[in-house]
């Protein structure tokens, strides 16, 4: 456990079956105080093996999309305690073992908004990790027009690897915002207009397999399209933006 700080680590799942065990086996689990999965309505043994392995789980009765499941991951957490939430994808792709290293910035108290970055260390790296070229083009120029766009000077933006204060959460309008793929975008794209959170990469490793889940061409192009359009709606907004996550910051203080 981390000097009085609760840490948690909460699993958006679906169809989680053949890696979740892998994934919860590779955790730091002496520094975590709880792990939460949210399962979207599988149809395989997802929800079965999580109990088995000792995970509280919660339960979607239908299927609601990716963002629909962050937002319960987030409420969960965030009725639990946890001064430290990291984001995990029960798929293994990202590497459950960096865990506290996404928490440590955080615990310092030199982030509010912590991702693991792929690209952070070289452009290469995830390649030779097995990331789809088709999936590297999209991440490299998407990043580069929303850099362009917000003025920030991020390596990667697009990771689904990502730790938050309590604070940090408490602060964001997370209900407000989609529940399909996009709403990773919207959560990154208000935490950096708002310019009112240190948000800081961390470099992790890239790897794919077989096993690990996937958005396929399709979804992937409709994500880069729909985060796009979402940054200029938020550019025309971005003064209300700041001063609508000022206004819930000043309420946090004076609790």
């Amino acid at each position: 456990m981390s000097k009085g700080k609760r840490v948690l680590v909460v699993m958006p799942a679906y169809k989680a079956e053949r890696t979740l065990k892998k994934t919860y086996d590779d955790l730091p689990l002496g520094a975590i105080d709880e792990v939460v999965l949210v399962d979207d309505a599988s149809p395989d043994r997802t929800v079965e093996l999580a109990r088995e392995l000792g995970i509280r789980v919660i339960e979607h009765p239908e299927n609601r999309g990716y963002g629909a499941n962050q937002k319960t991951c987030y409420d969960a957490a965030l009725a639990a305690g946890g001064d430290v939430i990291v984001l995990l994808h029960p798929d293994y792709q990202y590497d459950p073992t960096m865990v506290m290293d996404l928490v440590a910035p955080i615990l310092a108290g030199r982030a509010d908004f912590t991702f693991g970055s792929r690209f952070k260390r070289s452009w290469r790296d995830p390649l030779q990790g097995g990331m789809p070229l088709y999936r590297w083009v999209g991440n490299r120029l998407t990043t580069f027009v929303e850099n362009l766009m917000m003025r920030t000077k991020f390596a990667e933006l697009h990771s689904g690897y990502k730790a938050y204060s309590r604070r940090f959460l408490q602060a964001m309008p997370y209900h407000d915002f989609s529940d399909q793929f996009v709403f990773d975008s919207q959560m990154v794209i208000i935490a950096a207009l708002s310019r009112q959170f240190v948000i800081e990469e961390v470099a992790i490793p890239t790897r794919y397999a077989e096993d690990s889940s996937s958005v396929d061409v399709g979804n992937s192009l409709r994500y880069v399209a729909s985060t796009i359009s979402y940054l200029l709606q938020m550019l025309l907004r971005r003064r209300r933006i700041r001063e609508q996550i000022g206004s819930r910051l000043a309420q946090l203080s004076s609790l």
